[in-house]
């Protein structure tokens, strides 16, 4: 399950247990709409509820990361204490043209994704 808060220039994604590919579509159709807005859109993952995600999850974000998004997203900050996730938000750095950073901390991942 997943939440998401959408505020100027920032979507905020929270993920609960599974996230599963109808999680990631809701994800994928909100960030859309907002990159038709004027302006940079910054992402902020909130990753330290999410118990598992399926591998078609994976595979969509790949495609839409770093195939279809590349250059579209400015920062993208990545909260989580999980060492597998945090080497995956490094491994997107190769793929991704935008500051991607993890942050065990919450409050500073959003002043930061925000400032």
């Amino acid at each position: 399950m997943i939440t998401i808060e959408q505020t100027d220039n920032l979507v905020n994604v929270a993920v609960l247990g599974e996230f599963t590919l109808a999680d990631f579509k809701t994800f994928e159709e909100q960030s859309l709409y907002k990159l038709k807005s004027p302006g940079t859109v910054n992402l902020l993952f909130d990753l330290r509820a999410m118990v598992s995600y399926t591998l078609d999850v994976a595979w969509e974000e790949l495609k839409f990361f770093s195939r279809e998004h590349n250059h579209d997203f400015t920062k993208i900050a990545v909260v989580t204490d999980d060492q597998w996730l945090t080497w995956q938000a490094w491994l997107s750095r190769i793929f991704v043209d935008a500051d991607i950073r993890v942050f065990s901390n919450y409050e500073e991942a959003q002043d930061w994704v925000q400032g």
